[in-house]
């Protein structure tokens, strides 16, 4: 059931079992888990069917910190959230990122990989990605051509993605969301005040505006924010009528240790000494099922003190020109990603792209890093002076990096260079940016548009926002389904993750309610 917001009359109240706010990967599929429940479902999206420039606007801020994409650009606020220019790379933490580490600070998850892993293969459906396989030797065994480099595996391991079509949430769930007797779609419907009761201990309703001119109330006796990490962090600070510093932010938490997945290209070339079947690591955007990059082990992580790190296989010939994806370049138009995948797309499936492989027979290779960024209390969003349309405080992002940032980018390289010349493969070339200790990153920085961190997940109310099961600390009805609860970032993309714990919380209130 689909009810435009801008429809309803003004002061209208709307009331249901559970509302989601939020109608991107999380929410949707956090509504798909109640569909045919005797719950009423609430499922709020800010934005219409389409990416639209004014819903983008509100999306609007500053950069403070370490320079990064117009944050309007990288977020699309319409029904699918960004799963409308998502590229459909899916993968699973590893057990080491769930973990304390001694050499990274305020890191260690309440929970482990081994509880996710059930939810990991339920939210395998949601993707429409084959099985939950992670090991290079499955796929090694499906296809002969398919073959890891031979380094050390105790040292140097092929790290597996599979990728969704990618699953466009907005677009494949549309109708079974729509034609739901249970679930209730309000789009327009922008929140702009979290309610809480007089002792801060429970939420009571939402304020909803649209930009129509109407203001609405909804209630619920759960309430499920699904955003992701930036509005989450915006919603609870700007919801400070009863605490004035922000709802779930008693302890000064709320928008902290936001980061980041760092993609870096031009960090070292691998050469190997002779052509090699290359088909492991080859990705073509729509066609590749599975793929591998180059990682290090948990036990050569912790004997170089390193963050998670995983290196991917581009011709010697790219350049940073080709790349499009680079903070210093990118449009402030988030239509821009979503045009330019759509027609890459529809020249693959038109036959206008090559599809042969691209890597096989070379011998000289591009690295990229894909590497995860340290937790860190300073790296934050905050609210700024200046409100929207509707009058909501507009976001600061102060990106911040941290040493170590830096040190673990070199030292794989390094580790993987030596692993190179044991194994008799080749040797690993530093660009000369990288070998200095110039704190500055290179131009050719740039990002997974991973928002993680700021509602993070601890049980201790004094280190985090939510509690092991998602919860804000002191807020009984009041749950989180997004990026914004990992405690450290992996170098996983979210997507998957993201939704197992969705389907995870889901469970969990499905026995609070009974």
């Amino acid at each position: 059931m689909h009810t435009d917001a801008r429809t309803l009359d003004d002061g209208t109240v709307v009331e249901g079992d559970i509302c989601i706010i939020g109608a991107g990967a999380a929410g949707i599929s956090m509504a798909l888990e109640w569909k045919d429940t005797p719950h009423r479902v609430i499922l709020i999206e800010g934005g219409g069917f389409q990416v639209e420039p004014r819903y983008q606007e509100l999306y609007a801020g500053e950069s403070a910190g370490q320079t990064y994409y117009p944050l309007q650009a990288v977020r699309l606020k319409a029904f699918g959230g960004t799963t409308g220019h998502w590229a459909g790379w899916c993968s699973p933490f590893e057990p080491i990122d769930f973990k304390p580490r001694a050499w990274v600070p305020e890191s260690g998850w309440p929970i482990d990989r081994a509880t996710l892993d059930p939810f990991y293969a339920r939210a395998n459906r949601y993707v429409e990605i084959g099985p939950p396989e992670w090991d290079a030797a499955y796929w090694e065994a499906q296809d002969p051509d398919r073959v890891s480099l031979a380094f050390d595996r105790s040292r140097v391991f092929t790290k597996m993605w599979q990728f969704s079509p990618p699953t466009r949430f907005g677009v494949r769930y549309r109708d079974d969301i729509v034609q739901a007797n249970n679930i209730h779609l309000y789009t327009d419907a922008h929140v702009t005040s979290v309610r809480a009761n007089d002792a801060a201990s429970a939420v009571e309703g939402l304020t909803v505006q649209t930009f129509n001119g109407k203001t609405l109330t909804f209630r619920a006796k759960h309430y499920v924010m699904a955003g992701g990490a930036w509005q989450n962090a915006r919603l609870l600070l700007a919801s400070n009528d009863r605490v004035p510093a922000g709802l779930g932010n008693q302890n000064d938490l709320v928008g902290r240790y936001f980061m980041e997945h760092l993609e870096v290209m031009c960090a070292g070339m691998l050469l190997v000494n002779a052509p090699a079947s290359m088909k492991m690591y080859e990705m073509k955007f729509f066609q590749t099922k599975a793929r591998g990059e180059l990682a290090l082990t948990e036990a050569v992580q912790e004997e170089n003190e390193l963050l998670n790190l995983t290196a991917t296989l581009h011709p010697r010939t790219l350049e940073p020109k080709d790349y499009p994806w680079l903070i210093s370049r990118y449009p402030s138009d988030a239509r821009f990603t979503v045009n330019r995948l759509e027609d890459l797309q529809d020249a693959y499936e038109g036959g206008k792209l090559d599809s042969s492989d691209y890597l096989s027979g070379l011998r000289e290779f591009q690295l990229q890093a894909r590497m995860e960024q340290a937790p860190n209390r300073d790296s934050r969003v905050m609210l700024a002076p200046e409100k929207d349309e509707l009058g909501m405080p507009r976001l600061t992002l102060d990106w911040r990096l941290t040493p170590l940032e830096k040190h673990s980018l070199r030292r794989t390289f390094e580790v993987i260079g030596e692993e190179a010349g044991k194994a008799g493969l080749g040797r690993v070339q530093l660009l000369d940016w990288l070998t200095t200790d110039d704190p500055m990153w290179t131009p050719n920085l740039g990002g997974g548009w991973h928002h993680m961190g700021t509602t993070r997940m601890h049980d201790d109310p004094k280190r985090g926002v939510v509690d092991r099961d998602c919860t804000v600390h002191g807020m009984a009805n009041l749950h989180i389904a997004s990026s914004s609860t990992f405690t450290t970032a992996g170098v996983s993309n979210p997507t998957l993750t993201i939704i197992a714990m969705t389907i995870r919380l889901s469970d969990r209130l499905k026995g609070m309610m009974g």
